[in-house]
């Protein structure tokens, strides 16, 4: 199982048009973050693209790239590209570039994304969510198959006979479908046998299994290995030397980060009771000591047979060098238990 890190890069909006110090500084520690995972042993380091003040990552490809020469081995991928608002040209000739500049490391992780700002941003309509989704998932597959192509879509420009360039250092860049769990998405990752990755945010895990059986299933039908498949799930993680400490440290930015999306969404606010639920065995939340995060991941797997993993960080308010601490403890401590038991 490969196992790595995502983040969206979380800061304290500053409402600033310059000297954006507080997002300088989270950059920064982005790139101290990334470097630690690659130095700890870890698999994958993926950043999510937003349009908000809250986050910093509006260009991943862009923010990887500085991640690229601060570190040798760890695969660098977005978590997610939203592809409904991009132009999938430009997503892959960026990405091509990053893996260039990364010696082959690249990856794209595409998908609608989590909130909807890009849409008027870019100007799009919400109406066509769905149908824009598609159409530029078949471009961004079909540009990664062929150096020139032809094509004619709704939504955007047709090409006729147009090279994309640069190409990348690799064959062809992996391209992941990330999903939240809407069955329909299941199909179509498993029908284009797409590497499918599961964000896990809320909810007991088990309930996805049928989900990631539909994934399955549709590969079966579309003539596809299902044993072949990629499948990953992305989790909100945090991990220290003990579990108390753990919690402790994570909640605060939890609650606040879960509070404020939940006022936007209509949702009820959360409780230490709540959170303390999610940390179960059987809860979606990776947050605890070494122990008690190898053995969920270890329990997930028998759930769902995935691939890789991903702890996605909730910094926050938590103390940079806690976060470092954290991922060292994933990397060097969770990583080789769980490769170990998985074998």
């Amino acid at each position: 199982m490969e196992l790595g890190i995502s983040t969206f890069g979380e800061v304290q909006p500053e409402g600033v048009s310059g000297k954006a110090v507080a997002s300088h500084r989270s950059m920064q520690e982005l790139i101290a973050e990334a470097k630690m995972a690659d130095e700890s042993g870890l698999d994958v380091y993926a950043l999510g693209e937003h349009h908000r003040p809250d986050f910093i990552i509006s260009a991943p490809e862009v923010a990887l790239a500085a991640v690229a020469t601060a570190t040798k081995k760890i695969r660098l991928s977005s978590s997610v590209t939203v592809l409904s608002s991009a132009d999938p040209v430009r997503v892959f000739q960026n990405f091509a570039t990053l893996d260039l500049v990364s010696g082959g490391r690249a990856e794209i992780m595409a998908g609608r994304g989590s909130f909807t700002e890009s849409f008027p941003l870019f100007g799009y309509s919400l109406q066509d969510y769905d149908a824009l989704f598609d159409e530029k998932l078949d471009l961004l597959l079909r540009i990664n198959e062929q150096e020139v192509i032809t094509w004619k879509g709704k939504y955007r420009a047709p090409l006729f006979q147009k090279g994309i360039y640069p190409r990348p250092l690799q064959p062809s860049l992996p391209v992941w479908r990330a999903v939240g769990g809407t069955p329909a998405s299941a199909v179509s990752s498993g029908r284009l046998n797409l590497p499918m990755m599961v964000a896990i945010l809320g909810g007991r895990p088990a309930q996805y299994v049928p989900f990631v059986e539909l994934y399955r299933k549709s590969a079966r039908e579309a003539g596809h290995d299902p044993a072949a498949l990629q499948l990953g799930i992305n989790s909100q993680f945090h991990i220290a030397e003990n579990s108390d400490q753990a919690a402790d440290e994570f909640f605060p930015s939890y609650e606040k980060l879960m509070n404020r999306v939940g006022k936007e969404r209509g949702w009820s606010p959360i409780t230490r009771d709540q959170f303390e639920i999610m940390r179960l065995p059987e809860g979606p939340l990776f947050v605890g000591n070494v122990q008690e995060v190898t053995d969920k991941i270890i329990y997930q797997h028998g759930l769902f047979k995935h691939t890789r993993f991903l702890g996605q960080l909730i910094k926050g308010y938590i103390d940079h060098g806690k976060v470092l601490k954290a991922i060292e403890l994933f990397g060097t401590k969770v990583a080789p238990a769980v490769r170990e038991a998985l074998g």
